[in-house]
């Protein structure tokens, strides 16, 4: 049974598939999200079913949809019945414990590599009321890529949820966009200054798309301890953990050294990285010194920076239509010709806060999404989605954030403690994320079981954070 909201977003026709939906559930590459929201209460499951049918589904016909092929070989999105009960799992586990985590860990790393049935829209909800050290029960989304990327389908999860507090109130975010440091001198620029401008942006672009499309195709990272480089790394199991700051704390920092929340925590995640590698390559055969060690950085190329309302997510014509609209740049990781124990660990956020900000300063990112499209529509989807999947396997790391709501929000009448998401499926040994909410940052990172010590990389972290907000001069209220 579906809603009449749901009809009224209704498709006549087929939806075409975007190329970006393709590529990421192809031969070569199938990839997820996980959404976890952790309960401050045991989850009680007997509102799901409805909660689904009248405030998820109706959002995008992409959930009640699978990906079919038509006579000429085109994937469309074609309209199906939805059982919701074959889309909602609740695991047991042995009763009587007083912690869960090894088991929810377990379970975790049993989704993430779990593929999608393609007989059923590409999405599931996991119900794991079980506690943890960090909840009192865990809800996971797991969606497939190709519905759309991290902020059209967490944009999704948050129409469907309330403030805690105030639930007749929306949910605000903060702002994703610092005010550019030119930006009050760029009425007065000269002729002299464009024309340096538009040099640097040319110079920029040259420099972005030949190293991106060198590194996708020629040169890849050498194997560290965050890259084993070991072909179908993308089946192994995984293990996802986390770690918390304060986003005063951070904002802080910012006001101490200036540019953006993100550069600082770009900067604490590559020097938290470094210190990891340090630490590891005593106890490992991988050499880590004069490595190359590449992220990919997933930049969100929309126009706007906050979350859309229902109407908007589902209009067409919208300046911010749903779908995968992201790009990536290559940002070689910050290394130190000095000991990291006697360094400056603020090289390491001025330095991100530079390469970051030239690459965005450049057209590299549309480029490689024009020669994408050149060569799906030259070699078709299949060809494209194995450059993707080279793209991906021939760095060390990919990078990305979303903002959360800035207050408690609760889903179902469960409050939510925490949010994070991770991304998974990709072909690398170490994938993070961070995600704003409530007040706090929480950095996630998916590592290669077995290969990476998720607790010691936890402890990198932490210790990166601290040693910047004391080199900082930044101080706790």
């Amino acid at each position: 049974m579906v809603s009449n909201e749901l009809k009224k977003f209704n498709m006549e026709e087929d939806e075409p598939v975007s190329p970006t939906g393709q590529y990421f559930n192809s031969s070569v590459l199938s990839v997820s999200i996980l959404a976890f929201f952790e309960s401050d209460k045991p989850i009680d499951d007997s509102p799901t079913i409805v909660t689904l049918e009248n405030s998820f589904l109706p959002v995008n016909p992409r959930f009640s949809s699978i990906m079919v092929k038509d006579e000429h070989g085109v994937q469309n999105w074609k309209r199906v019945n939805v059982n919701l009960e074959e889309h909602v799992k609740i695991p047991t586990f042995p009763a009587g414990l007083e912690s869960y985590d090894e088991y929810v860990h377990e379970y975790i790393a049993k989704i993430a590599m779990e593929p999608f049935s393609q007989s059923r829209p590409l999405w599931e909800l996991h119900l794991i009321k079980y506690p943890t050290k960090h909840a009192e029960g865990v809800m996971v989304f797991k969606l497939h890529h190709a519905l759309g990327d991290g902020f059209s389908l967490m944009g999704a999860l948050f129409s469907m949820v309330q403030r805690a507090d105030k639930p007749s109130l929306p949910l605000t975010f903060p702002s994703s966009h610092a005010k550019s440091q030119n930006d009050d001198d760029h009425h007065g620029s000269t002729v002299w200054e464009t024309l340096c401008s538009a040099f640097s942006v040319g110079f920029n672009t040259i420099c972005d798309f030949g190293w991106s499309f060198l590194k996708s195709t020629l040169i890849e990272d050498d194997k560290t301890p965050i890259r084993s480089g070991d072909p179908g790394v993308e089946f192994r199991p995984i293990t996802i953990s986390t770690v918390t700051f304060s986003l005063n704390d951070i904002r802080r920092i910012k006001a101490k050294l200036g540019g953006t929340v993100n550069d600082v925590m770009s900067g604490i995640i590559f020097y938290g990285t470094q210190l990891y590698l340090h630490t590891a390559s005593k106890s490992s055969s991988i050499s880590s010194k004069y490595s190359k060690v590449t992220a990919l950085v997933l930049l969100n190329t929309r126009v706007i920076s906050n979350y859309q309302n229902l109407q908007e997510m589902t209009n067409p014509d919208a300046k911010s239509p749903w779908g995968n609209q992201f790009g990536f740049i290559h940002v070689s990781v910050p290394s130190s010709t000095e000991d990291l124990e006697k360094g400056n660990p603020l090289d390491f956020v001025m330095k991100a806060r530079e390469t970051i900000n030239a690459k965005r300063n450049s057209l590299g990112v549309f480029l490689t999404g024009r020669l994408l499209e050149m060569l799906r529509k030259m070699r078709g989807p299949e060809v494209t989605a194995q450059y993707v999947h080279s793209t991906l396997k021939n760095t060390s790391m990919t990078v990305s954030n979303l903002i959360g709501p800035m207050e408690q929000m609760q889903i179902a009448g469960q409050n939510c403690r925490s949010l994070y998401f991770m991304v998974v499926g990709v072909p690398q040994s170490l994938t993070i994320t961070m995600v704003s909410y409530n007040g706090k940052i929480k950095v996630a990172m998916g590592t290669e079981k077995g290969f990476i010590d998720s607790e010691l990389l936890v402890s990198c972290m932490e210790k990166s954070f601290q040693r910047i907000f004391t080199a900082s001069g930044a101080k706790t209220c």
